[in-house]
Order: structure tokens, then C-alpha cells, then sequence
């Protein structure tokens, strides 16, 4: 196995905004930290509240943040929805998209990147409870745990951002340092219950989960 470890660190600007899910965030971070510098970037560098709870602190503003980004992220969770239509954001995502090698996502954050009109004519996906709303932002839904459309690249719901994150690796430094991270994670899942999708999980437990989910993103809106 072999890596060219002197090619320069990889340039991350990753969005973050008050109810962030972590796991969307920290998912592909982790697979990314070794070879990356990451810029965790907010309207202010003040402590982001996650949606279960605990501060984030940003690294950057949005007027820090690197012009030109190999990567520019965006995390999904419960508190996108107050976001849709925030100029600032969205004017941050639009301008840095304009000078990135990859607009990418994870989760509820391709709603975001939709609302900016970075997905229009695009192949994409987010989480299962919200794909088809995609459609209203110009992009084509697709059902996977990553979808790659030119140099948009969009990750399905929370843990598909470990999936996500090793796709865009393994594309930027190649196989092996996928590999090799895949690897130094332990990344070999074996879920305990087959429930991870609305097709197996069964319609009593969808209609659970997005019950809890709409009583959460009201609980975050007020």
C-alpha cells in the first residue's frame, strides 16, 4: 500500500448552523482529518449548539473561510428548515460552490444546497424523509447512500456520511487512503437490527420515527 504523503492538505470548509445533526458532521471529518485542514464555519466563531445538545466551535467565519475549497460541506439535522431561507447562508454556500472542487453534503444538508441553486439538474440524495423534497430545488432524487453527479456529491441520512466521506477520499487521494482509513475506523458495520430503511424497518416503525421527527423540528423551531 502506498500514499503520496506529500501532497498538500485538502482544504475543507464544513457548514455549521444551530441543530446540526454531529454524526452527518463527524462522520466525514474522521475520514477526512488525516489529510485534510478543516474549517468549521459559522456566521460567527460563538459555540453552535448540535441537535442533541453540545457546542461546536467554529474555526472560521464565513468571511475567514478559504476562498477556494477542494471540499464545501454541508451537514444535514433538524435545524436546516430554519435556514431555507437565510440570504446570508446561502449566499456563503453559492459564493464558495463558484471556486470548490466538490459541493457535497450529507443528509438534510442537500436541502441547502438546493435552496442556494447548486443542485439544479443534478443528481442527488438526503435522508429517506426528505429526498423527494429535493425535486422542488431543480434535482433529481436518487435512492442511494451516496450519489455522484459531476462534482456534486450528496450522502443519504447521518451514518452514510462515513460512506460519503470514503467515496470522496478515495477520489482525491485515491483507493489505497480510503482503504487504509476504512480500515484505522474499524469500519465494518454490523447492525444489530435490520431497521436502517423505511423498507425494512416496517410502517409501524416509519410512522414512529417521522412522528419523532416532525415533534423534534417543531421543538427546534420554537
Amino acid at each position: 500500500m502506498t500514499m503520496k504523503q506529500t501532497q498538500r492538505p485538502l482544504e475543507i470548509g464544513m457548514l455549521l448552523y444551530p441543530g446540526l445533526t454531529v454524526l452527518d458532521l463527524i462522520g466525514p471529518q474522521t475520514v477526512f482529518s488525516w489529510f485534510a485542514n478543516t474549517h468549521l464555519v459559522w456566521k460567527t466563531k460563538n459555540l453552535v449548539y448540535t441537535d442533541t445538545g453540545f457546542g461546536v466551535q467554529p474555526t472560521d467565519t464565513f468571511e475567514t473561510c478559504p476562498r477556494e475549497l477542494d471540499i464545501l460541506f454541508v451537514p444535514g439535522g433538524f435545524g436546516q428548515n430554519q435556514l431555507m431561507n437565510d440570504a446570508e447562508v446561502l449566499g456563503f454556500l453559492a459564493e464558495r460552490a463558484s471556486s470548490s472542487k466538490y459541493i457535497t453534503s450529507v443528509c438534510s444538508g442537500s436541502l441547502l444546497l438546493g435552496a442556494a441553486g447548486l443542485l439544479r439538474g443534478y443528481k442527488a440524495t438526503s435522508h429517506w424523509a426528505a429526498r423527494e423534497a429535493l425535486r422542488a430545488f431543480g434535482a433529481e432524487p436518487v435512492e442511494a447512500r451516496v450519489v455522484v453527479d459531476r462534482n456534486r456529491i450528496t450522502g443519504g441520512g447521518v451514518t452514510a456520511g462515513i460512506d460519503f466521506g470514503l467515496v470522496l477520499l478515495a477520489k482525491l487521494r485515491g483507493d489505497d487512503a480510503a482503504k487504509l482509513t476504512q480500515l484505522a475506523m474499524e469500519y465494518d458495520p454490523e447492525p444489530p437490527f435490520d431497521a436502517g430503511s423505511p423498507w425494512t424497518a416496517g410502517p409501524a416503525i416509519v410512522e414512529q420515527a417521522l412522528s419523532f421527527m416532525s415533534a423534534t423540528m417543531e421543538k427546534q423551531a420554537g
